[in-house]
């Protein structure tokens, strides 16, 4: 009866483990457990998104750390690990990063940068991996998306701080004849970092056109990206001015290249144009570099001033 009652148990395994997982037998009143296809496990969806919030373990792997997503195909391995471009760059997968070898219950990696590695897999429910890693004993979990129901929309906004950092500077391009005169308008340049201590913010007033690596950066602040309570589509952003205190703007995105950042206090609307895109590819050292941080914007009590209408 026991073993009856382990096989049922096993049979009840939501719909992407029963697809994935190998016949389950008795001999001699034992039950033999189950070992997951790994191979049908990891492509049974087109896209994986590594939710980093839900990462557990003080290590890292560095490939799902700046990933967010991940796709198998065929025994080649794709991420998204820009902002820019998601949705688009390789018909959604992203860039191909490497090759996978579906071993038993786990899969080996070869990434083109971080080398071989091998992983534990577990299905967590009919959605959700576990990718686990017992040199660091860090646990990455990855929720399951087809390409036609993936809300690409969603990550962009869930990530727009990292959206920002992936130009080496946005460079003022319009300024509205409308809007108060304020000393806002005398910036040019703007540069969005992140470092040890936080993310933080350059400012430059050289003039349009300059070179990147000629612009002398005047001043150096923090910055946060906040959500809106009641209103999903829009952000904010302060950025920390010691001569301004904290200059609040309504963020939006135009196109992958392009902001506009809408200043209340004065009314006036800016648009700012990324320059030298950091695309975070193979052998790259932005690649190498980047990572994602467990973190949530903080929520903000404003109302929209900017009409888009």
């Amino acid at each position: 009866m026991r073993a009856i009652k382990l096989l049922l148990g096993f049979l009840l395994i939501g719909t992407l483990a029963s697809s994935c997982y190998s016949e389950v037998y008795i001999e001699d009143d034992i039950v033999v457990v189950p070992v997951i296809n790994t191979n049908n496990v990891l492509q049974s969806y087109d896209l994986w998104y590594v939710d980093i919030n839900a990462t557990r373990g003080n290590g890292e792997v560095p490939f799902l750390q700046r990933a967010f997503t991940v796709s198998f195909v065929n025994g080649a391995m794709y991420a998204n690990n820009n902002i820019v471009g998601i949705g688009k760059t390789g018909d959604g997968l992203g860039i191909d990063v490497g090759y996978y070898d579906p071993l038993v219950d786990a899969v080996e990696i070869d990434h083109d940068v971080d080398g071989r590695w091998i992983l534990s897999v577990f299905v967590v429910n009919n959605n959700t991996l576990e990718l686990y890693d017992s040199g660091s004993d860090t646990s990455y979990y990855l929720k399951g998306y087809q390409l036609g129901n993936f809300d690409y929309d969603f990550v962009f906004y869930d990530n727009i701080t990292y959206f920002l950092q992936e130009y080496d500077a946005w460079e003022k391009v319009f300024t509205s004849e409308e809007g108060a005169i304020n000393e806002f308008d005398d910036e040019i340049f703007l540069q969005f970092l992140s470092g040890g201590d936080g993310d933080f913010f350059r400012s430059s007033i050289d003039t349009n056109g300059t070179p990147i690596q000629e612009l002398v950066w005047d001043y150096e602040g923090g910055y946060q990206v906040y959500d809106v309570e009641n209103d999903e589509t829009l952000k904010t952003l302060t950025l920390d001015y010691d001569f301004l205190g904290n200059d609040y703007f309504e963020l939006y995105v135009i196109n992958d290249s392009t902001i506009e950042l809408f200043h209340p206090s004065s009314e006036t609307v800016y648009e700012f144009r990324g320059r030298g895109y950091q695309q975070y590819l193979k052998q790259s050292k932005a690649a190498i570099d980047k990572k994602r941080k467990k973190e949530t914007n903080p929520m903000m009590k404003v109302k929209r001033k900017r009409s888009t209408s």
